[in-house]
């Protein structure tokens, strides 16, 4: 019997890879996307056209209700949910006396308060299993804080407090909840930076390069096998952060 994983955010970047590995080691996927919704659409008949177990579905994740609705859908087609990857996120750099009430209300909403609900929905059917595997999308941000990016700095710290916590919680019912925190990873959310600022932080990086994608999927994938870790903050940045 195939598991099922839930990517939110799943259409591009980090979260696009991790699709892409969960559906490869035989998972049923569900994709939420918001907007991308011609990707997800071509995502999707690919997967299909090679026999993949692949579903889409619409949501902001920010949202209670759609939360509930994509994890209701989810348990509707496949039962159980087995892995939750919460990858939805937006990034902004503003200057901390410029970030609006609409600014940090937007930050925590998508940023945090979407992993808050996912959790939430997804628990009971993992607490009835007694077994599952949450993986929330951080930041190097969240651990050593960035200027000019304040709201998204508590955002992503408070997915970290989020992670320690719920781990506690969940631990005795079989279910493992971590953060993935990348350093500076080749993304779209990361094309403002100029080849100039790319190469200065490479300068500055132990390793002299920026993360791809696939290293965090591979991450994912570990912590999706291991069964003895849970409540960890682990950050791939080449060293960035020692």
């Amino acid at each position: 019997m195939r598991k099922t994983a839930i990517v939110t955010g799943g259409s591009r970047g980090i979260g696009a890879a991790i699709v892409d590995m969960l559906v490869k080691e035989g998972y049923n996927v569900v994709i939420n996307y918001n907007k991308s919704e011609e990707i997800v659409k071509r995502m999707k008949e690919e997967f299909t056209s090679k026999g993949y177990s692949v579903e889409t579905f619409k949501a902001d994740v920010s949202k209670r209700e759609e939360v509930k609705n994509l994890v209701e859908f989810t348990i509707r087609k496949f039962k159980n949910i087995d892995v939750l990857v919460n990858n939805a996120g937006i990034s902004q750099t503003k200057l901390f006396t410029d970030i609006t009430d609409e600014d940090w209300q937007n930050m925590i909403g998508t940023n945090l308060n979407s992993v808050f609900y996912m959790c939430r929905e997804v628990a009971p059917n993992m607490i009835h299993n007694k077994k599952g595997c949450i993986i929330n999308i951080s930041s190097i941000w969240g651990i050593t804080g960035a200027s000019c990016e304040v709201h998204y700095s508590v955002a992503k710290a408070g997915v970290d407090a989020l992670s320690k916590a719920l781990a506690k919680e969940l631990g005795p019912s079989g279910i493992r909840v971590n953060s993935i925190a990348p350093g500076i990873i080749d993304t779209d959310m990361n094309k403002y930076l100029s080849d100039k600022e790319v190469v200065e932080i490479e300068e500055e990086i132990p390793l002299g390069k920026i993360g791809k994608v696939q290293d965090i999927a591979k991450c994912a994938k570990w912590l999706i096998e291991d069964e003895y870790t849970t409540g960890q903050v682990i950050s791939i940045n080449g060293g960035w952060n020692i």
